[in-house]
């Protein structure tokens, strides 16, 4: 088990509060809340759990994660986060589930019972967030999760204590939809990945490739370990479909294409957001992965960030200041930087850093972050706003917006 300790904000973004329900009564606080956590020298803070895949099969998203809690960390403590009449500085306590659901709600329940945390952030398979998330509602502590999947958001009686960054399946399954509707194909086939990101996205591509009017020949789902895709591959191009979904994280979506390719499937090739990453178009998958899309926030692109507004010049500090210590940067990382953020700007809103207080001022932001656009409310707790949403393609070995 590792930990570590971050802090955050500063960030400087365009943040606008909806003021509804709760939130709207707890404003006329004037005073900070001073029974949160403090410092073994007395100075006041903003506790946060982070639970990360850092080992295991998915570490390289964990470690992207934890990258981007770094950087948010050095920007909000810069002048530290302003919490009614105290200063607070955010520190956050990470541990490594090393991928595993059952170490996730262990590590969940220690960070929140015998850490104290105020809130929680992590997760980025949704079988780990799923089981954060049981611990997280049932000791009512806000828990942001950075892993894909509708459910993990639903349903809302359920889930009043969670939310989550990612694109909500639908408005992704909509968008490819409509592109492969443009492009007049009527045959698709979906090669989806086990598992609730998987669930969540065949649900979303058979609502909307109907509302499109498409045929959806056959939904094939890849296994659950390992590459061995050429069963399931062999599967979707005997159905002559005009196209194909691949709906997977990576680095599986780049070798279920390769898999496609060899199986004798022609054709076109779309992805959810899920399969951006560095391996997805290089190595072995560059050649299969020639002129896929993609349906991706807008932060993918980063070589046209010349906007001068305050969000875009956020995000253009964030994205430099990544490349700078660690090298490539990756489009997935923001994520983790736009939850800190968040749960900091809702103890400056919420004058405190009670759970019960946080929670009801992330479920009224309206926040334009580094990765895209969030409007929660107290019937919607994620994920992304559609409008941040964009169609990419790739073109040489990257990725080229299109719309």
């Amino acid at each position: 088990m590792g930990a570590g300790t971050i802090v955050s904000e500063g960030c400087t973004r365009r943040g606008l509060l909806t003021a509804t329900g709760g939130a709207l009564l707890l404003a006329g606080c004037g005073r900070d809340d001073t029974s949160g956590p403090e410092e073994a020298g007395g100075d006041p803070v903003l506790l946060v759990g982070a639970v990360l895949e850092l080992s295991g099969p998915r570490a390289h998203l964990g470690i992207q994660q934890e990258r981007a809690l770094r950087i948010a960390a050095e920007s909000l403590n810069v002048s530290g986060i302003q919490v009614g009449n105290l200063r607070r500085t955010v520190r956050l306590v990470v541990r490594d589930n090393g991928g595993d659901p059952k170490t996730s709600a262990a590590q969940a329940r220690e960070l929140i019972e015998e850490q104290n945390v105020s809130a929680l952030v992590g997760g980025v398979i949704a079988e780990n967030s799923m089981a954060i998330i049981g611990v997280a509602q049932e000791l009512q502590v806000p828990f942001i999760s950075l892993a894909a999947g509708d459910d993990l958001v639903l349903p809302l009686s359920r889930r009043t204590y969670i939310y989550k960054l990612t694109p909500e399946a639908r408005d992704v399954a909509r968008r490819l939809a409509q592109l492969i509707r443009s492009q007049k194909h009527q045959r698709v086939a979906v090669l989806a990945a086990a598992g609730l990101h998987g669930d969540s996205g065949v649900r979303a591509l058979e609502n909307a490739l109907g509302n499109a009017g498409r045929t959806l020949v056959q939904v094939v789902r890849l296994p659950r370990s390992g590459y061995s895709y050429g069963e399931p591959a062999g599967r979707i191009a005997a159905t002559g479909a005009d196209a194909v979904v691949v709906w997977s994280t990576a680095p599986e979506s780049g070798a279920a294409a390769v898999a496609l390719r060899r199986a004798g499937y022609p054709g076109p090739l779309f992805f959810d957001a899920g399969a951006v990453a560095a391996d997805t178009i290089s190595g072995t998958a560059a050649a299969a992965v020639e002129g896929a899309y993609v349906v991706h926030p807008g932060s993918l692109v980063t070589s046209t960030l010349t906007g001068t507004s305050v969000a875009a010049l956020a995000r253009r500090d964030f994205v430099s200041r990544y490349r700078q210590r660690y090298g490539n940067y990756s489009p997935f990382a923001p994520y983790a930087f736009d939850a800190l953020s968040l749960i900091a700007d809702a103890a400056r809103r919420a004058i405190s850093v009670d759970r019960g207080r946080l929670r009801a001022y992330l479920q009224s932001q309206v926040t334009e972050g580094i990765a895209g656009g969030y409007s929660f409310t107290p019937i919607h707790h994620g994920g992304m706003d559609r409008d941040s949403l964009g169609v990419f393609s790739v073109s040489r070995g990257d990725w080229v917006r299109v719309s």
